[in-house]
């Protein structure tokens, strides 16, 4: 078989592929064959050529990555004593919200949207 005979049925095939793939959604792969006059086994033959040349034009990742992956070393102080941002000399707070080295100290005049947020913050830290 010539190049130019195997174009053209590689070209029936792709068009016979696409529309079995575009048929109503109640009806299976083997009635559409039926009802259009295909044999089964010449449709897979050629949904399969096709698969697998689809498969070889991908071009898949190398298993192991060639480059170099470099470290940094970075230096972090063990604890630190830091001192609070804000006193509360003027208004005492009604509640203290501690986690780990984290203070918060909440008055009563904040909003409830600050307070969703601080939580929000909280529970992701």
């Amino acid at each position: 078989m010539d190049q130019s005979t195997h174009d053209v049925r590689r070209t029936n095939w792709l068009n016979i592929i696409e529309q079995c793939q575009q048929r109503p959604e109640n009806m299976t792969v083997k009635q559409w064959l039926a009802d259009n006059g295909i044999k089964e086994k010449s449709y897979y033959y050629w949904l399969r050529k096709f698969r697998k040349e689809a498969y070889e034009q991908m071009q898949m990742p190398p298993a192991t990555s060639s480059s170099e992956i470099t470290f940094a070393e970075i230096s972090v102080p063990l604890s630190r004593q830091e001192e609070p941002i804000h006193s509360f000399q003027e208004q005492p707070p009604v509640a203290i919200i501690k986690n780990g080295a984290l203070s918060i100290a909440i008055s009563n005049d904040i909003s409830e949207a600050l307070l969703d947020r601080i939580f929000q913050v909280i529970r992701h830290a």
